[in-house]
């Protein structure tokens, strides 16, 4: 029989690399598809790219912090302790970029769908959205690999 450690601990685990691997295929599948400039074909990547944010990145965002709560308090840490802290932090920051990433690539999904039934290309609209859409998506990209390797090294770092 597992431990409830083990448990948390692969539960954790399972989350971070659904986390991490579910945002980098997504952002190659949208980097790749916007460069056809081929609204039907965008459209649709778009539509599939929703979908996994939907199921699997919303899914290990709910359960990264349950499962990292329930990690600690089963190890004896504290959600203070500085490494803990500091993830916790670029957590908040990670979010604080992927809400509005949502919100957009249903922007471009939408505007894409639109000029694939129109017959005509992507608006200056679509361009500006992807644009931001990126921008957010680096430093929520390397905020997530900083908190992997917090979770790997737990370094001694004092914040309070």
């Amino acid at each position: 029989m597992m431990d409830a450690e083990l448990i948390y601990r692969v539960l954790h685990v399972i989350g971070a690399t659904v986390l991490f691997g579910t945002g980098a295929g997504i952002a190659f599948f949208m980097v790749m598809v916007s460069r056809t400039g081929k609204p039907a074909l965008i459209a649709h990547v778009a539509e599939t790219v929703v979908i996994a944010d939907t199921i699997f990145t919303a899914t290990a965002v709910i359960m990264q912090p349950l499962t990292g709560y329930l990690l600690a308090r089963e190890i004896g840490w504290s959600l203070s302790e500085g490494w803990i802290a500091l993830s916790l932090i670029l957590y908040v920051f990670t979010g604080l970029f992927w809400l509005p990433v949502i919100w957009i690539q249903i922007r471009l999904r939408d505007t894409a769908r639109k000029a694939a039934a129109d017959g005509v290309p992507l608006p200056a609209e679509w361009r500006r959205l992807y644009r931001i859409w990126f921008a957010c998506g680096l430093p929520a990209f390397f905020a997530v690999l900083g908190i992997i390797w917090l979770m790997l090294a737990r370094p001694a770092i004092s914040l309070f």
